[in-house]
């Protein structure tokens, strides 16, 4: 499937990203369609996760340009906000953080925001809204992430690797939510060092090993 640039929702050319010595990443290049799900496969170090938080605005590229909806994560990173959404590799909450609290907070960081109500039901949390965050499982926790992700009703989503670390089942239900998402027409960058994942999920994959497509 091939996109033109007019239609790329996601830009990314020669990235370049290096701490001290370590050069995480080197010269990567790719697009991402609107409504594409595309994956970003590589075993663990191979730079998926700094290239991710470049995009999201996390980190500043020493190099390189990147698009992202048409935004510089860097200079425009607040309006970029409003139309991204993010699960990281590991989200933290406070222990004592309700769920439906969690949910409204996050809405609250928004100009345009989904129900909460319908994103506790959609996630099948809504028996779980008023359990602190440090009682949940690992599943349950990374349901919430997805969720919070999606409360600004995002175009754009960046799942870095969001099935690391589940087990099987758990890790099929959230295949199921990311699969709804394709189904919107939701564009999603996705991280994964899973191959079997990748062939289920992604419209098309670049293979990134020590910093670079290959």
């Amino acid at each position: 499937m091939k996109f033109s640039v007019s239609e790329a929702v996601i830009e990314v050319v020669n990235l370049l990203k290096s701490y001290g010595a370590v050069h995480a990443v080197r010269g990567v290049s790719f697009e991402v369609g609107e409504g594409e799900v595309f994956g970003l496969l590589g075993p663990n170090g191979a730079g998926k996760t700094s290239t991710v938080e470049m995009l999201e605005g996390l980190r500043e590229p020493d190099g390189g340009q990147i698009k992202v909806c048409g935004l510089n994560p860097q200079k425009d990173n607040e309006r970029l906000k409003q139309v991204a959404g993010a699960v990281l590799q590991s989200t933290s909450l406070p222990d004592k953080l309700r769920v439906e609290e969690a949910l409204w907070l996050f809405a609250g960081f928004y100009e345009k925001r989904g129900d909460p109500e319908l994103l506790l039901k959609r996630f099948q949390l809504t028996e779980k809204r008023h359990a602190f965050y440090h009682d949940l499982s690992g599943g349950q926790k990374q349901r919430l992430a997805l969720a919070m992700a999606l409360v600004n009703d995002p175009r754009v989503v960046f799942l870095d690797e969001p099935t690391s670390g589940l087990d099987p089942q758990v890790r099929r239900e959230i295949y199921s939510i990311i699969e709804e998402l394709r189904q919107e027409k939701k564009t999603i960058l996705l991280t994964t060092h899973y191959i079997e994942e990748a062939e289920r999920l992604c419209d098309r994959v670049a293979i990134i090993d020590h910093g670079q497509v290959i």
